[in-house]
């Protein structure tokens, strides 16, 4: 099974997901959910993590968490670890919990933490199986609208500040961007690779790591080539009028950042022949430079 990629650094932020194995319930009633953010509450204080927002659903969970020591890894480890220990023993049952390995996917702070934090809290309106996300127990809504007191696990303070100074002004402010958000697109869909969300910029900032995992046939490939250039910047107008330039970028795009053949037969219209065609003809060239 490959294993997902992990970018840790001091400061970090991440959307943590993890679901049921066979899609199977993590809880079983709200004992488990109790349990659940008992356990969360002690790592984020063993790690010194921050947990901004969480929601609690049937067979999976979701977790926006800071870690200013670059320890994720351990942190979400112990998490699932201990749970699973306490759910097996509670429901006197032995295997796995969880189905394989947690994803996190890395957040651009400055520009979408306060949209991870609205599209985590608004799971169960999106699952219909509440019309208003205050009617949801178990996510960080109630805290941080100001309708509910937080559980231990959770800091409300940084979202809060986002949006004014005293609490009861932030609180509404907050209840009103919420709700704003009911029935938006999902704010993951603009995530790169499976991995980063954030802005060109921000994903730029990490295409060193990246580079440095390309040849890892464990890593997702979609997510070791995250920080590739898009075939839009690759192909411009003028250069797909140019044949010699258009061949050179096409054997570019195939052997420097991994594009697919087809992808790039389907980005410029043309046969998946005719790219084939190009790509042996370009490596014959190669070999006779060499």
């Amino acid at each position: 099974m490959a294993r997902p990629l992990r970018i840790e650094y001091p400061g970090a932020l991440y959307h943590i997901t993890s679901r049921g194995n066979a899609k199977n319930p993590i809880f079983v009633d709200k004992k488990d959910k109790e349990s659940f953010l008992d356990i969360l509450h002690t790592v984020v204080k063993k790690y010194n993590l921050i947990c901004h927002a969480y929601c609690l659903m049937d067979n999976h969970y979701h977790l926006l968490i800071e870690t200013p020591e670059a320890n994720l890894s351990k942190g979400i480890r112990q998490l699932n670890g201990v749970y699973t220990q306490r759910f097996n023993r509670r429901h006197k049952r032995t295997g796995h919990v969880f189905e394989g390995r947690y994803k996190a996917i890395l957040v651009d702070r400055d520009s979408y933490l306060l949209e991870v934090a609205r599209y985590i809290v608004l799971n169960p309106v999106r699952a219909r199986i509440v019309d208003d996300p205050r009617q949801y127990r178990f996510s960080s809504y109630p805290a941080t609208s100001g309708q509910a007191k937080p559980h231990l696990a959770l800091s409300t303070d940084f979202i809060l500040a986002q949006f004014a100074k005293t609490r009861a002004a932030a609180a509404k402010r907050y209840r009103a961007f919420v709700k704003d958000g009911i029935g938006e697109t999902s704010i993951l869909k603009k995530t790169k690779g499976q991995v980063l969300l954030g802005d060109e910029d921000f994903v730029k900032r990490f295409t060193y790591y990246l580079a440095g995992e390309i040849d890892s046939k464990e890593i997702p490939k979609s997510q070791r080539l995250a920080g590739r250039p898009s075939l839009e910047s690759l192909f411009n107008p003028g250069m797909v009028l140019d044949k010699a330039k258009r061949d050179d970028a096409i054997h570019k795009a195939v052997e420097e950042h991994g594009y697919a053949q087809k992808e790039i037969a389907d980005h410029l219209k043309l046969h998946y022949s005719t790219v084939s065609r190009i790509m042996t003809e370009n490596g014959k060239r190669a070999k006779v430079k060499t």
